[in-house]
């Protein structure tokens, strides 16, 4: 089928090809979409070369599905265009997320939601995603009441330039700042902008999310998120309160049967989830996985992912893959 995927230069649209071709969606003409400035570079994919076009251009082209990856402005511009032209869109940014009209998608949490109406689809934040992987198969066993979420989130969530800023700072070289603040031998607790609530627009996503993509309003979330000078992906520290007692054994087996979740569970042979070992990989990976003991019913456990695969990429090709299944596309 013919894909296009608007973002193609950006680090989330080049993951995008990387993914498309790795997972062999059956991609016949692709359609690499950026800005007018980038028109006429060349993106090689499969060994092919094809010429980015603009958003305009790609329209007239009629792709069956576009992945947009180009930023919150160029999705509300052109995503209803695209819609209106019959193209499935797949899009990345927060644009779309929190609109009642459109579905917010993570295959194995509510893939089923999916329908041929559902024209325009977010992709939902990248902690988000991995942690209602995580949390789904807990909820539907012990219903979560509760969930106290730290993350450390590495600087490719960012972009470019934030990769840019860490390397130069660890070279000595003065370069352009995507931070405030030096982000090398730091923390910034500031992701996003911030809301007259005191939290961020990156902690109100991961509350407000959570309860769409989980269908249940009923779960109370609080957030606190965190850049950290690392690039393999994000890293979450979770607290989760359930009505229901549970078994350690149990929610281990819960967690090893879920589509999409490694556990790596061994503190004794220090086995825990990592960024680097999670970078360049599709999975969730859980483990720390412990009772909190100042609380009944309260589960301590660590989940990483890499935030440009599962957390981006991955999750928007895999929404293509199922609405291809489901003969939607």
């Amino acid at each position: 089928m013919k894909v296009a995927v608007v973002g193609a230069t950006g680090l989330v649209g080049s993951e995008m090809l990387t993914v498309l071709a790795e997972r062999n969606f059956p991609v016949t003409t692709l359609i690499p979409v950026a800005s007018e400035k980038s028109k006429g570079k060349e993106i090689e994919f499969k060994g092919k070369k094809y010429a980015v076009v603009t958003a305009t251009e790609a329209i007239a082209l009629k792709p069956d599905v576009a992945l947009f990856s180009a930023g919150g402005s160029t999705s509300t511009e052109f995503a209803p265009l695209f819609a209106e032209a019959g193209i499935t869109v797949i899009d990345n940014s927060s644009a779309w997320r929190m609109d009642p009209t459109k579905k917010l998608v993570v295959p194995e949490v509510n893939g089923d939601v999916l329908t041929a109406e559902d024209k325009i689809i977010a992709n939902p934040n990248c902690s988000t995603i991995q942690m209602v992987v995580a949390l789904k198969p807990l909820h539907d066993k012990y219903k979560i009441k509760r969930v106290v979420v730290s993350t450390y989130q590495s600087v490719t969530g960012t972009g470019v330039k934030a990769v840019q800023q860490l390397n130069d700072e660890r070279a000595g070289i003065e370069g352009e700042k995507a931070y405030p603040y030096q982000i090398d031998l730091n923390v910034i607790p500031h992701i996003d902008v911030f809301q007259d609530n005191g939290y961020t627009k990156e902690e109100m996503k991961m509350i407000k999310e959570t309860n769409k993509i989980m269908q249940d309003d009923s779960i109370k979330v609080t957030a606190t998120t965190v850049r950290i000078p690392v690039m393999g992906g994000h890293s979450e520290s979770l607290n989760i309160e359930f009505e229901n007692e549970f078994d350690l054994k149990d929610i281990r087996s819960v967690l090893e049967a879920q589509s999409g979740v490694i556990v790596v569970d061994d503190p004794a042979n220090l086995a825990y989830p990592m960024p680097k070992d999670a970078h360049g990989r599709d999975e969730v990976f859980v483990g720390r996985i412990r009772r909190d003991e100042s609380q009944d019913k309260t589960l301590n456990m660590w989940v990483v992912a890499d935030n440009l695969r599962k957390g981006a990429a991955t999750n928007a090709v895999q929404i293509a893959e199922l609405l291809n299944k489901k003969g939607l596309i």
